[in-house]
């Protein structure tokens, strides 16, 4: 009878072990970036929206190179003293945040 008791003891014990939950985080995080491809094109090429838009916003700034994209958007790597940067517009001449 001892035995018995013993034996349930056990069993019932060792069950309890299978019966825990233990939480299994699995994150995973893709990033995907999406880059428009823009072609070089000429600083004549630009439209006269953006031109002007550029003066405007930035009297100062030297346009040194201009790319587009098929979406008909622009990129401008311009010099602001003795700072390098790109801004981007569309046809229009309005800023696009990027």
């Amino acid at each position: 009878m001892k035995n018995l008791f013993l034996s349930a003891a056990i069993l019932l014990g060792s069950l309890t072990s299978f019966a825990s939950t233990s939480n299994i985080s699995n994150n995973i995080v893709k990033t995907i970036s999406i880059q428009d491809e823009y072609t070089e094109i000429k600083v004549e090429e630009l439209p006269a929206a953006v031109t002007d838009a550029l003066k405007k916003a930035y009297p100062d700034a030297v346009l040194t190179k201009a790319y587009k994209n098929e979406k008909s958007e622009y990129k401008l790597d311009v010099t602001v003293g003795d700072k390098v940067g790109s801004i981007f517009a569309n046809a229009d001449g309005t800023w696009i945040k990027k």
